[in-house]
């Protein structure tokens, strides 16, 4: 029998953002609307939800619009040496559900897995359920978050079969940089090793220039066929609600295996959900979303930057280069504080929501002390939580306690 673990950050979102008074834990940039879609694109005369009007909703093409994957696969040939064919491309409900039905597709009891750490549980979680042997390939935040190619090394089994990355990664919001994933793709080619990247939080490069020459381009770009991401408009775009994402990958044999087993859950992903991704992402709206959604990052970071160097007593962070996420350590006399009451007693005194790490990002004793801030929101709703948080810093931090060792 398949044994599921709790998804734990997914089950303390559900638990507390419909309640929290500020959600300083949402991972998605500022939500928008339909009407504001149209008023961030170039084509004013265009409406994404006029042709459905009379449209009648059938399952709609079952592998998604040949518009939103044409959109796609160009978007992600630019740079690359040849063009992705839209037939390479699967869109499916969310990122969530692309990479469940690639993890579940490919990987299997008597296969190993290594998985970029910390990351999404899911990434690591889901091959585990299904009878593989995972490993988990830890970055070190002593160097900015940074993963060691010679510890992958080590890592490697003769019966390794899919490496998992998150680049951008969540929680810390660091970056895997281009050389890093050139060292990456030249061992998988070696040992011809599936690379599974889950780029959901690409493009919000906010905090590096893509002049920098350790910029990270999607691992599509790269020449290895044995490559397949997933992303979606959640993070980046600002389009949650849509659930909307893909699966794109050089190898079309992995589009194929994972359309059959697609077959198994939900069929197709809505023709309105589909046509509204195809504006967004369309060269007319793309651009101006983006900018949007940089500067509001850039903002927004630079606010809890100046919220970490004030507290700086208590807390501490490597800050991020990209995404929508930041993982800050919070201790007390050089302890680390019990993140999940922490976070319980926030919520409960001054409704700020964050997510605890030890508990939704740690195996063991991982991750003691750190929280998970989503800082890409409504800039007035981080600063009003800031504010809420600070003043629960000055009158009730010291009951917080701290974290005490499972170990004898």
């Amino acid at each position: 029998m398949v044994k599921i673990e709790a998804f734990a950050v997914e089950q303390w979102m559900d638990k507390y953002e419909t309640t929290a008074k500020y959600n300083t834990a949402e991972t998605c940039c500022a939500s928008i609307s339909v009407d504001d879609l149209r008023a961030l694109s170039d084509d004013k005369e265009s409406d994404p939800l006029a042709q459905l009007q009379s449209t009648k909703l059938t399952y709609g093409p079952i592998r998604g619009s040949d518009k939103l994957r044409n959109t796609l696969a160009n978007l992600y040939s630019v740079r690359a040496p040849t063009q992705l064919p839209m037939d390479n491309i699967l869109i499916t409900g969310g990122a969530i559900q692309a990479n469940f039905l690639l993890l579940y597709t490919l990987a299997g009891p008597g296969d190993h897995v290594i998985c970029h750490y910390p990351t999404y549980q899911q990434l690591f979680s889901v091959p585990a359920s299904v009878g593989a042997e995972v490993s988990l390939w830890k970055s070190k935040e002593a160097d900015g978050w940074q993963l060691d190619i010679e510890e992958l090394k080590g890592l490697i089994r003769p019966n390794t079969k899919l490496i998992i990355i998150n680049n951008p990664q969540n929680p810390t919001g660091a970056i895997i940089p281009r050389q890093t994933l050139q060292q990456l793709v030249d061992i998988a080619r070696e040992k011809s090793i599936i690379i599974h990247s889950d780029e959901v939080y690409r493009p919000l490069f906010h905090n590096i220039s893509p002049a920098d020459p350790r910029f990270p381009p999607t691992l599509l770009s790269m020449g290895y066929e044995r490559t397949v991401v997933t992303g979606s408009v959640s993070k980046a775009y600002s389009l949650a609600g849509l659930r909307v994402g893909w699966v794109a990958s050089r190898d079309n044999s992995i589009i194929e295996a994972l359309a059959n087993a697609r077959d198994y859950t939900t069929i197709s992903v809505g023709q309105i959900d589909d046509a509204i991704a195809s504006f967004a992402l369309a060269p007319d709206c793309i651009h101006n979303l983006l900018k949007r959604n940089i500067d509001l990052a850039r903002t927004n970071l630079s606010i809890l930057e100046k919220f970490i160097d004030t507290h700086r007593w208590a807390c501490e962070w490597i800050k991020p280069q990209a995404g929508t996420t930041a993982f800050v350590r919070f201790n007390k006399m050089g302890k680390p504080v019990d993140d999940v009451a922490f976070c319980e007693m926030l919520q409960e005194r001054t409704g700020v929501m964050l997510v605890p790490g030890s508990l939704c990002f740690g195996v063991g004793e991982d991750f003691k002390g750190y929280v998970r801030i989503g800082y890409v929101n409504e800039t007035e709703v981080l600063e009003q939580g800031l504010d809420a948080l600070g003043k629960f810093m000055e009158d009730g931090y010291e009951d917080v306690p701290v974290k005490k060792s499972l170990q004898k």
